[in-house]
């Protein structure tokens, strides 16, 4: 009998090639939108999902379990390679985002949904499944991905990153430059600033950033032990407005409203250096030492840190002003518990509410307030005081009591703006001396932009944290002339205290000619640092470079 033997051979594993299919779709559509700038896209971690999406399974039931467990990966990649807010952030901002209204939080999911971009998807969709009959789309998607990871091995110092040249020399209106004050380990600081001379490589930004917070700390405001015996008493009045940057106010027509024309200093490159109230808030009311990381500002500061306090020790009497409750995002105790500010919350009882809040809570007539500010024992006796004034009418989300639709940004800051602009002219004519402040908290991000949609904050983008910071001086013996002085150094809240810390005897207002030269020259000039919770925006070179949750920097895209 004769035995008959079969040999099996393996099938070679190349032969279980099964291509992309479907995702290559997911992968066209990531480089498209990384071509028009709206990723942070993360070239390795793609390739490695890519492979695993490639690597050959002989058992069809693997292959299609393999589908169902990347279609979780796949969407939380695609987030992770977006600008969106990552899972610290959502987290953080959850108890505040419940305390939302229904209709704006409608309103804000709706500014997410890009119709434009909807139908470019559409259309592109469409080409892919026509392409796909004759072309194997798989071998080009994979060549492309290969290319985009080969780029960011040898390409940054060509492609991506800026060349290195020495920052250019700032030009300053009205002012000069402030002389160099310290030293950041080895790095030189120039001009208050650290030198930006190293090519922008994360490296050289992460050291770059450390040295400004290291020179940073190093400076503060000197205040008088005691005033002189001839000092003349004055009001400071600090008027902190939520949601106002140049570029809404650009956005908005507003630039040439008369109320900028009733300032004697503007600040034209002050930086906010955060997107958000509370911090924004810590920040002006520490406005008196240099500018501090997110995290410290809610550690306890140097006594000499905090504006009002040095104000107190010197006889004003703190007031606390503001047209809503400050309870939405515990607003009102973090400027009491890191901004200094004890004093009870000025009487809000009977004043007329003209808008609701994103959360519904009333948001008062700031004629009112300020009316109630200038009948206010403290001032009317002459005594010298200091007060922080909040407003929220701007902020997004706000709408009229009965109406659920947004308000319109114009028309409620000509509002805001026609009521400052009376309230001036009324100090004015009272003949009061009153030092007034204007320091808005951010932007409202109206026209947003290929990071973050229009009032979305998150990142702390020089849009959002370049504001219009300007003060005035009422009751003058020989007020300021012609049109306002503008400060075009960068600077932030240390030169605001400065400026106060200059006129603190009150003797300008009784000076026949005031030398304005001496008074705004040498301000401290601040780089603009920029910084929320889990990101960080600086400017580098002339050029914007952000870090999202510690990562690695990249061009601020614009």
């Amino acid at each position: 009998m004769t035995e008959t033997y079969t040999t099996s051979t393996a099938t070679p594993l190349w032969r279980y090639w099964r291509g992309l299919s479907g995702w290559n779709f997911y992968f066209l559509v990531k480089f498209a939108l990384l071509w028009a700038g709206y990723l942070n896209f993360h070239p390795l971690l793609n390739l490695v999902f890519m492979a695993f999406l490639l690597m050959p399974l002989p058992r069809m039931a693997l292959h299609r379990l393999r589908h169902w467990v990347a279609i979780p990966i796949g969407f939380a990649l695609f987030w992770h390679d977006t600008w969106l807010p990552g899972p610290q952030s959502i987290i953080s901002q959850g108890g505040e985002v419940a305390g939302f209204s229904a209709d704006y939080l409608l309103d804000l999911t709706l500014r997410f949904i890009n119709w434009q971009m909807l139908g470019a998807l559409f259309v592109m969709f469409i080409a892919w499944l026509f392409l796909s009959q004759w072309v194997r789309v798989t071998v080009f998607v994979v060549a492309i991905m290969i290319w985009l990871n080969a780029m960011t091995i040898v390409g940054p110092a060509f492609t991506l990153w800026p060349a290195s040249t020495q920052s250019a020399t700032v030009a300053t209106t009205g002012a000069t430059a402030a002389p160099t004050v310290a030293t950041a380990g080895t790095t030189p600081v120039v001009g208050d600033m650290p030198a930006q001379t190293a090519p922008p490589t994360s490296e050289n930004l992460n050291a770059w950033l450390n040295s400004f917070y290291e020179a940073e700390a190093k400076r503060k405001t000197t205040f008088p032990s005691q005033l002189a015996a001839d000092a003349q008493p004055f009001d400071l009045l600090v008027i902190n407005i939520c949601s106002m940057a140049w570029a809404d106010i650009e956005a908005s027509g507003l630039s040439s409203h008369p109320l900028w024309n009733h300032f004697d200093i503007v600040f034209r490159q002050f930086n906010s250096a955060t997107a958000y109230s509370g911090p924004a808030a810590i920040r002006l009311l520490r406005a008196s030492c240099g500018q501090t990381s997110h995290k410290n500002l809610y550690q306890t500061a140097g006594e000499q840190c905090y504006l009002f306090d040095n104000l107190t020790k010197l006889g004003f009497t703190q007031q606390l002003m503001m047209d809503h409750n400050g309870v939405f995002g515990g607003f009102l105790d973090e400027v009491r518990q890191n901004g200094g500010i004890q004093v009870p919350l000025m009487n809000q009882a009977g004043l007329p509410p003209v808008l609701q809040s994103f959360d519904g809570s009333p948001v008062y007539d700031d004629t009112a307030v300020l009316n109630r500010w200038m009948e206010s024992e403290a001032t009317k006796q002459g005594q010298r005081t200091a007060t922080f004034y909040n407003l929220l009418p701007l902020h997004d989300g706000n709408h009229y009591p009965g109406v659920r639709q947004t308000a319109d940004y114009k028309i409620r800051a000509q509002k805001l703006f026609d009521e400052l602009d009376a309230f001036f002219t009324q100090l004015e004519k009272s003949g009061r001396k009153v030092m007034v402040v204007m320091v808005p908290e951010h932007g409202a991000a109206l026209q947003g932009d290929k990071m973050q949609v229009s009032g979305l904050r998150d990142i702390p983008s020089p849009s959002i944290t370049h504001v219009p910071t300007a003060i005035k001086f009422f009751g003058m013996k020989s007020p300021h002339q012609g049109a306002p002085i503008d400060i075009t150094q960068p600077s932030s809240f240390l030169a605001v205290s400065e400026l106060v810390a200059r006129v603190l005897d009150g003797k300008i207002f009784n000076e026949d000619n005031v030398n304005w030269d001496q008074l705004t020259s040498g301000l401290p000039q601040t780089a603009p640092v920029s910084e929320n919770a889990n990101a960080v925006v600086i400017q580098y070179q002339n050029k914007p470079y952000v870090r999202l949750n510690g990562g690695d920097w990249v061009p601020y895209p614009q």
